[in-house]
């Protein structure tokens, strides 16, 4: 059975068909798409809501063909002559009216005079009732569209709501008086809204643009947010929908952010020495304090990896660590990289702005490697970070406070630094507040056991190579070399060591880079290694080619071993092997 639209206006259709019955003098019935009476007058009166599909052959051919019909001798017309009622029929004559909606047939109106008064009555003025009928079908069918039109408003509501739900962004849709008229989900989630409150809020500029969009700042039921997001005015604003914002939190924001940035590889800190059992004690001692930490300690020790465990063992574990290595990034950029920069700020910047590691890190750890190494200028807008916890990004006037750990690193004697006028004294005091100094690998000798089966494990898994064990002529170098570039140049030795592995998957002193052993200890090795050309890729060993990502780290190393591990060392390293500084710890960072 088909919709009925004019049952669900059954009211209504029954108001118009007993109005038409009062102004006509004549009975009246209505019946739907499916001949079922809706409405009905005088004779009909008592049979609303019965199915006539047994006997409405009229209303039936009407139904077909869409014409109206007048049916002057009811039982005698042609359509009449299957009706089971047409020997007594009872009715002298009939207009009958198809209702339509849009192109659909919905409905017939039937104007039916049973006496023959009534049929001379219509017979006299035939024009004006079927002009009464025309009128009476119109209004049925206004209403009708309206509830069409209210239903497809609502399905069209629903969908939209539905929609604007799975949207990440917050939506808000606001009247002309500034109160929110509709908001979806995660536009109530962020600003703390209950569905059902049409809450007042104001929403202001920053003045600054970040990533292409403009900064807010909204005011709703006490609190204030930041956001991100554009304001339109709609094309009929007006009363309940005025406008539209849409908006992302900033918070938000620097959350899927720092998912895209964050590069962590947090690992527990490895070894038995006694210096180390006592660095994880201070660790485990300074994680729940705010304090700035200050590590110190020569190149390749850990410094990260000690920054990351007192986060880690902090109540900010669960906040951003962010890292910038300050001697990585050229001098004019490091100021934007710490602290951001607006829409225009200066030539060559990206056009939509960017947000500062600071910003990023805020109410997490901030961890500033090479801290030695920033210029002064900048030493002094950190010391003043440091001191009033707010930062400004470049090219803004908007002040932003944030909550921030700092973890600072150095390689450097920032004392003696200070003496050469290199490092302010008061930021260097600011930054020590937890001094934490980690020993080179040479002084926790009992750690070189540990790490060389830690990394020998992790390389032999990742390059699928099968690893028995260490003998203990290899150990035992290992265990007396002085490791310059310690915990770093230790996992690279191991690295080769495992590339370098033979088919009995133990590591021997066979397996050592080039020049790692001692002249004595090396006499016959150099020389069968000189004998075999050890590193001419035509006589290889196996005959196999040495990778030029292996042959470039033989180089860089090489280079590291003569000029020195620290960051001036770094610095001649790089000029000599013809590449820039940032290149050479981006591939060190690699390897």
């Amino acid at each position: 059975m088909n919709r009925s639209i004019l049952l669900e206006i059954q009211e209504t259709v029954m108001k118009y068909a007993d109005i038409m019955s009062k102004i006509s003098g004549i009975d009246v019935e209505v019946v739907d798409e499916n001949l079922f009476r809706v409405a009905g007058t005088g004779l009909f009166a008592d049979k609303v809501n019965e199915d006539m599909s047994q006997e409405a052959y009229v209303y039936r051919h009407i139904l077909e063909t869409g014409r109206p019909q007048i049916i002057y001798q009811p039982g005698e017309a042609a359509f009449c002559q299957s009706c089971p009622k047409k020997e007594n029929c009872g009715e002298e004559i009939e207009i009958s009216m198809p209702v339509r909606l849009e192109r659909k047939i919905i409905g017939v109106i039937g104007l039916v005079g049973s006496t023959l008064k009534q049929k001379n009555m219509i017979l006299k003025n035939e024009k004006m009732y079927l002009e009464l009928v025309e009128q009476i079908t119109d209004f049925i069918t206004a209403k009708a569209a309206e509830i069409l039109e209210m239903e497809k408003m609502e399905a069209l509501m629903a969908t939209l709501e539905c929609t604007m739900n799975r949207v990440e962004q917050g939506i808000l849709i606001l009247s002309n008086k500034g109160s929110v008229t509709a908001a979806n989900d995660s536009a109530r989630k962020q600003l703390k809204l209950e569905v059902s409150e049409k809450s007042q809020i104001q929403i202001e500029p920053t003045g600054d643009s970040m990533n292409g969009q403009t900064e807010y700042r909204i005011a709703a039921r006490g609190c204030t947010h930041q956001v991100l997001g554009q304001l339109y005015d709609l094309e009929q604003a007006g009363g309940l929908y005025s406008q539209v914002f849409v908006f992302t939190d900033n918070k938000d924001y620097h959350n899927k952010l720092y998912e895209m940035t964050a590069t962590l590889n947090v690992g527990s800190i490895i070894g038995s020495s006694k210096r180390t059992g006592e660095l994880r004690q201070e660790i485990s001692k300074i994680a729940g304090s705010t304090s700035t930490v200050l590590i110190t300690g020569e190149s390749g020790t850990g410094k990260e990896l000690v920054a990351t465990a007192i986060w880690k063992a902090s109540q900010r574990k669960d906040k951003r660590f962010i890292a910038i290595n300050c001697a990585a990034i050229p001098e004019p950029l490091l100021e934007s990289e710490l602290f951001g920069y607006v829409k225009g700020a200066f030539t060559g910047a990206d056009p939509n702005g960017r947000i500062g590691k600071f910003e990023l890190a805020n109410h997490g750890v901030i961890f500033l490697d090479e801290i030695g190494d920033m210029p002064l200028y900048l030493q002094a807008k950190l010391l003043r970070v440091l001191q009033e916890r707010k930062i400004t990004r470049i090219g803004s006037n908007q002040v932003i406070p944030i909550d921030i750990r700092v973890i600072a690193a150095t390689n450097r004697d920032l004392k003696t630094m200070i003496k050469d006028n290199k490092f302010r004294e008061d930021l260097y005091y600011r930054l020590n507040v937890i001094p934490l100094q980690i020993a080179p690998l040479r002084e926790r000798k009992e750690d070189i056991i540990d790490l060389t089966e830690f990394f020998s494990r992790r390389y032999s898994r990742l390059f699928g190579k099968t690893l028995k064990g260490i003998d203990s002529q290899a150990l035992e170098a290992l265990q007396n070399h002085r490791w310059t570039g310690n915990v770093r140049e230790l996992e690279n030795t191991i690295e080769f060591m495992v590339n370098m592995i033979g088919e009995d998957g133990i590591l021997t002193v066979k397996t050592l880079p080039r020049g790692f052993l001692k002249d004595d200890q090396t006499e016959d090795l150099n020389e069968a290694r000189e004998n075999k050309a050890f590193l001419n890729v035509e006589e290889h060993e196996d005959g196999l080619i040495i990778p030029m990502k292996e042959l470039e780290k033989q180089a860089i190393w090489a280079a590291l071993n003569k000029f020195g591990r620290d960051t001036e060392g770094k610095k001649k390293a790089a000029k000599a092997l013809g590449i820039g500084l940032a290149t050479l710890y981006r591939k060190l960072e690699n390897f």
